[in-house]
Order: C-alpha cells, then sequence, then structure tokens
C-alpha cells in the first residue's frame, strides 16, 4: 500500500508546508517535489495531479487523527470527557502543526465542488466520532434525551471547526489549547449537561 511508503509521507508533509506558504493556487507540483526531496516524475507514481495531494494530504492527516482520537477516548466511560478529549486533540493537533492548520481551516476552503465532496467523504470518519459521544452522552443521562443528534453534531463540529479558523485568521497569535475548556463547556451545556450524573 502506498500509504506505507516513505516517499508518500515525504511528498504529503512537503505538500503541507508548501500549499500553507503559497496557496493552493500558487503551490505548484515542482515545488512540493523539490520540498519533499524527490523528482517532479516520483509525485505522479503516487498522484493523479495537484488535486488529488490535496485530498490524499487530508484522507492521511485525517484518518490519522480520528484513529488516535478512537484510541484515546474508548476506555473514557464519561461522554462529556471524551467530549473534552475530542476538543483537547483536535486544538492541539492543528495548534502544533501551523502549517497543517492553514491547509485545513483556509485552502481546502476554497476548493471546487466535486473537491468539497471528495473532502466532506473524509470527514465523515470524525462526524461519526461525534456521533457517537452524543449519543453515549443522551444513553448515560449526561446529555439531554431528546437531543437533536444531526443538530448536535453541527454545533461541536462547528464551534471547533469556527475556533481554529478564528485562530488561523488572526495569524495564531494566541495559545489555541487556552480555549479547551471554555469551548468543551459551551458544548456541554448546548447539550443539555447534568452536573448530577457521575
Amino acid at each position: 500500500m502506498k500509504r506505507n511508503k516513505p516517499k508518500y509521507k515525504q511528498i504529503i508533509d512537503a505538500a503541507v508546508i508548501v500549499i500553507a506558504e503559497n496557496g493552493y493556487h500558487h503551490a505548484q507540483v515542482s515545488k512540493i517535489a523539490k520540498t519533499a526531496g524527490v523528482a517532479d516524475g516520483t509525485i505522479y507514481l503516487y498522484f493523479k495531479n495537484k488535486e488529488d495531494i490535496l485530498v490524499s494530504l487530508f484522507e492521511e492527516k485525517m484518518g490519522m487523527f480520528v484513529e488516535n482520537l478512537e484510541n484515546e477516548i474508548s476506555g473514557i466511560p464519561s461522554a462529556a470527557e471524551k467530549l473534552y478529549n475530542l476538543v483537547e486533540m483536535h486544538f492541539h493537533h492543528l495548534g502544533s502543526d501551523p502549517h497543517l492548520a492553514v491547509v485545513t481551516q483556509l485552502e481546502l476552503r476554497q476548493s471546487n465542488k466535486e473537491l468539497r465532496l471528495r473532502i466532506n467523504e473524509v470527514l465523515k470518519g470524525y462526524l461519526a466520532v461525534v456521533d457517537h459521544i452524543v449519543k453515549a452522552g443522551m444513553t448515560s443521562g449526561e446529555f439531554r434525551p431528546d437531543l437533536d443528534i444531526r443538530l448536535a453534531r453541527q454545533m461541536i463540529f462547528g464551534t471547533i471547526d469556527e475556533t481554529v479558523t478564528s485562530w488561523v485568521m488572526n495569524d495564531q497569535k494566541y495559545d489555541l489549547i487556552q480555549l479547551v475548556k471554555p469551548v468543551n463547556q459551551l458544548l456541554i451545556n448546548g447539550c443539555g449537561y447534568s452536573q448530577s450524573v457521575t
């Protein structure tokens, strides 16, 4: 499988840097190849075109994140704690990689409709984790039993996503991790969190 090959990872990591620093439209494949330390032609052994590189890097980074997230929260009984971990890991993941934050929050949003559909497909794994947390909270009594799961998912993902976008737009001048607690508090309040549940 190509993902296990070192050159594939080199190209993905180089693409994150080049796209973040130059913008997607000005990120030439030759520049990505140079940054990755590979020949231009090598890129096309792994990717069809620049669009494929953009989707693949999101797929790769998001796939790894979701896998780590699922492992992290699997042993946590409380839905509120699971949600806290999700917010913390999301903010840490992008807060510790400014280039990736720029790509995910800005460059992926400028893409065409077909590309957006492919990106939405990648997001499904993340949103499934959010759904799992919401359902767990409703079952345990931590969250309101009449929650609209789809609406709760949109609120949770939208709040987290917009918080990171705002941080990126403000040139990442403040510590994103400091916002974990207040954002989580807003989200669990929005889900009708019951403090009496142990």
